[in-house]
């Protein structure tokens, strides 16, 4: 006759019997992970650390480090955060220190601020689009995109 042990070594998030518990995801060096999920709708400010990632829809402010807007969510906000990946829909303002991305199922539209810009083949981009440095994007006013619009305008030619 077999003797079998059960296995009682720990597993990261695992209690002994496989339970996924609270104290051991707390215990885990893992960044923070917020969801909002398809059917929820937040109406409001958001603030977050780490990730968010967005399946429902947000109507508001949002400040973040790394927000991710899959593509069956979207945002109707002024967004200052690090990292935006958008696969779904983004309409509002968004001041990005770090970088934009719009993935091929992604759209936006309204006016972007960032410092790198990726935009995937089929991604639609309609928005005022101003990238700048690190250092110009720490004292830049998303306000101050209206005055450089509106100084485009007047010239007749630009020089590059």
């Amino acid at each position: 006759m077999l003797n079998r042990k059960k296995n009682k070594s720990k597993k990261k998030g695992l209690s002994q019997d496989n339970q996924l518990t609270g104290e051991n995801l707390v215990n885990t060096k893992q960044k923070n992970v917020s969801i909002i999920d398809k059917d929820l709708v937040v109406d409001g400010t958001i603030s977050c650390k780490g990730k968010l990632l967005v399946n429902g829809k947000i109507k508001g402010e949002l400040t973040g480090e790394t927000i991710i807007i899959a593509e069956a969510g979207s945002v109707y906000s002024n967004a200052n955060v690090e990292s935006i990946t958008i696969g779904g829909v983004f309409e509002g303002e968004i001041k990005a220190t770090k970088e934009l991305i719009v993935l091929k199922t992604g759209k936006v539209a309204g006016r972007v601020v960032c410092r790198d810009l990726i935009v995937e083949s089929g991604g639609i981009l309609n928005a005022e689009v101003t990238c700048k440095t690190s250092k110009e994007l720490e004292s830049f006013d998303t306000k101050d995109v209206d005055s450089i619009v509106k100084s485009v305008d007047n010239k007749k030619s630009i020089n590059l």
